[in-house]
Parts: C-alpha cells; structure tokens; sequence
C-alpha cells in the first residue's frame, strides 16, 4: 500500500485529528509556564539597580530615616507624579517597616525574589517591582525593593499566566472546535449517505449521493461509490422488471384480441351457449388484469416525464366528476373539499390514476360517506380521502400498497379487484417522490393520505 493511499484512510484522519487535538490542549498548558519562566525573574537592570544604590546611599549617609517618625519620608522622597517611586524596607524578618500599607503585589514579589540569588525586576500586571539590595546599618541587616507602574506593556502571554480559568476555558473551547470540525467532516458524507437511503427507500431510485462524497479519497468516498453502484443496479433491475411487465402485458394483448374475435365469430353464426359466455367473461377480466399491469408500468417508467404547474382542481375535474356520479349510483354521498387557489407543481395523469383508484375503493366500501379534501402546507400539497366504511387491520395498512394484494381473502375479482389498483397510487405518489399512508379512522372507516411536496 502507498505511503499517499495510507494517510488517506479514515483510521489515520481521525487518528490525527484526535492527536492534534490532545497535543493542542497540552501545548498550550505546559507553553504557558516555559514562557514564563524567562520573564519571572528577569536580572535587574543598571537602571533600577542605580535607583536601589541611590536609595541605600541616602539612607546609609542619614541613618535618621531610619527612625520610625521619619521612615515615612523616604516615600515622598522618591516619589514622582507621573511616575511615582515607591521604596519599602524590610528587616531580617521580612516585615515592611517604613509604611503600613503593604500590596499584594509585593508581597507575592518578595516571595518571587527569595528564590533568587541576585536582585531582580518582575512586572506584575502594570506595575514593575524589582529588587531587593541588602545593606548593613548598625549590624541590623536591611532589604529595599522598588515599586513603579511599567512603562510598557508586559507580553501577552502573562494575562493567560495571571488567569488560569481563561486558559482552561480557551483549551477546551479550541479542542471543541477541532473536534466539532471532525464530527462535521465525518457526519456530512454519513448525512448525505441516509438522504440517499431514505430516497431510494421510498422508490426514488434516481437518487445517488453528491459528488462532493463520491470524491473523498477515503473509506466514506469509496461506501459512496459503492451505495451508488447498489443503487444504479437497483434501478436497472426494477426498471428491466417494469419494462419486462410492460413488454409482456402488451403481448399477451394480441392473443386475446384474436380469442376476442373468435368469440364475436361464433356468436355472429348463432352459436349461444354457456361455455362461451363463460370464455367471454374470463377474456374481459384477463384483458383488465393486463390494463392494469401496463398501466402500472407506464406510471413507473414515465417518471421522467415533463411536469405541469397548475391547479389541483383542474387537474382532478373529470376524476372528481365521474366520481360523484359513481357514488349517486351506489345512493352514496361525495363531499369534496378541494380550495381553486391549491397550484403547484405535479404530474398531471399519474396524480389523477391515483386519486381515481383511492376514490373507488372509498365508494365501494364506504356505507354512506366519503370525503375527499386537499390541504397546502408549505413544503408540500396534502390530499386526504376518507370513508366511513368498516376499514382494515392494523397490520395490512402499509400490505394494501403492495401489487396483488388484497385484505380480505373470502373477497372475489368483482368485489375486491386485482389488487393493483393502490399498487399504481404508490407508483404515482413515488414519481412526485411524496408519501402514501393509510389510517384506520374514529369510530371506523379508512384514511388514505397522499403527501406531495411542492
């Protein structure tokens, strides 16, 4: 295997990608205090350590400042009022005895500076300490340090030293990203794979994944190529089995025309009898199976066809009115609830098969009432037909789209159909790429909802 193919492979993107990010976190914690460490206890320059000397001098040549009522002074003595000095001494014992008012800066400066051997400066936020120099009064041993605001601003990376919660927040927050990155390079091929599925389990066999996914170099790009090869021999394969089913139908039509034929022979030289009648009746129900069967093919094999944008009523007018005059013959009552403004985009003669075919077996089933109403919501034209008749198990809702079945098994070919009839709404529904779904209604009757999108 290829250096170049290797590096390719998932298991090393989020090998890296997780290496990366722990490396990140641990740079960034252990940086902080090796940056630190140069500017913690920076040698005191020729400059502060002139102004310490200076100090020491004065207080060696007037041992009087010394004295409490006067330690006071040395602060207004070296103070200025752009940039005040401040000067603190301290005893053997490390207490601050010329002023009572210690800051905490100091004190965490002085604790700083015991570990040093030589006098050094620190900025601590704005302010710069730096000392302390030793001198000897009288045999008691003195410290002076120095306090004075910084006049430049200290680095960085000493607000992050000084904030310890910042940096773990910005740590975590850095890792997050960069794991929110790979859960996003890893999530949005896996997303674009269930799309995919989810389209071509609901008969969208035209759907394949994007091109984007397809040309990763990695395992998602080569499940990608693999899902598509699945789904283009899905779809040849259920599209030879479509066309096999409209070659063969359209040929079993010419032999039962010609029996057809000979049946309208015999009976124009007075042949009447029962057999015959009985090989009529059969040719009629065998030429409206095979009806069927082409017309369920067309459906699916034409799915390609241009659509029409225009209103759901018009497109349903001649459906809507052979279906009133069925269900007045059978002395039932049709309401339709379908508003003119509904228009949206649809294929015309597949949308009025399906309706047609969920219509009448609502009128053949119903006892006195159906419904049949159009809603728009706004990704999608619902139609929802609805009788009051005795409905179907729970467990055969979802069966009754499928071809050659029927629910009740006692029922015959005059009653019950061949069972393609919902067979052909699903192929009509799937080429709009909608939803077909079947309820059982309140107190009793079926609901068939068609959702389409727009």
């Amino acid at each position: 295997m290829r250096i170049s193919n290797l590096f390719n492979r998932l298991f090393f993107k989020l090998l890296i990608g997780f290496w990366l990010c722990s490396s990140l976190t641990i740079a960034i914690v252990l940086t902080l205090p090796i940056m630190l460490k140069d500017h913690n206890k920076a040698p005191l320059n020729a400059h502060l350590q002139t102004v310490l000397q200076t100090v020491v001098k004065d207080i060696k040549n007037k041992p009087e400042l010394l004295d409490s009522n006067h330690l006071h002074k040395i602060h207004r003595k070296y103070s200025d009022r752009n940039k005040p000095l401040k000067i603190y001494l301290t005893n053997t014992d490390g207490q601050v005895i010329n002023t009572r008012k210690v800051p905490r800066s100091l004190r965490e400066f002085m604790l700083l500076a015991e570990d040093s051997p030589q006098p050094i400066s620190h900025q601590l936020k704005d302010e710069l300490l730096f000392g302390p120099i030793n001198f000897t009064i009288k045999q008691q041993v003195y410290q002076v340090y120095g306090r004075m605001p910084a006049n430049h601003p200290r680095p960085w990376f000493f607000f992050f030293a000084e904030n310890k919660l910042l940096v773990t927040l910005i740590a975590i927050l850095l890792s997050g990203l960069l794991c929110g990155f790979l859960a996003w390079y890893l999530g949005k091929p896996l997303n674009n794979l269930k799309k995919s599925a989810n389209a071509l389990a609901k008969g969208d066999l035209s759907n394949r994944v994007d091109k984007a996914t397809l040309n990763r170099t990695d395992e998602m790009g080569q499940l990608a190529q693999t899902f598509n090869t699945m789904a283009d021999s899905i779809e040849a394969m259920v599209t030879n089995q479509q066309r096999l089913m409209g070659d063969i139908s359209h040929e079993l039509r010419t032999p039962l025309t010609r029996l057809k034929l000979a049946l309208a022979l015999a009976r124009k030289k007075g042949q009447q009898n029962t057999e015959l009648s009985r090989i009529e009746y059969e040719a009629n129900q065998l030429d409206e199976l095979i009806g069927e069967l082409l017309t369920l093919s067309r459906v699916t094999l034409n799915a390609n066809e241009k659509q029409v944008y225009t209103e759901l009523n018009e497109t349903l007018s001649q459906v809507l009115d052979d279906a009133e005059f069925e269900a007045e013959q059978q002395q039932k009552c049709l309401q339709i609830d379908i508003d003119d403004s509904i228009k949206f985009t649809h294929h015309p003669k597949p949308l009025c098969r399906a309706v047609e075919n969920v219509l009448r077996n609502a009128i053949r089933y119903a006892h006195k009432h159906i419904i049949i109403q159009a809603t728009e919501e706004k990704s999608a034209i619902v139609i929802e037909i609805k009788d009051d008749g005795k409905g179907i198990e729970d467990k055969e809702l979802q069966a009754i789209f499928r071809p050659f079945y029927r629910p009740d098994d006692a029922r015959d070919r005059n009653s019950g159909g061949w069972g393609l009839g919902l067979a052909i709404t699903q192929a009509a529904i799937q080429v709009h790429k909608g939803e077909l779904k079947a309820f059982n209604a309140t107190p009793h009757g079926l609901i068939i909802n068609m959702r389409i999108p727009k």
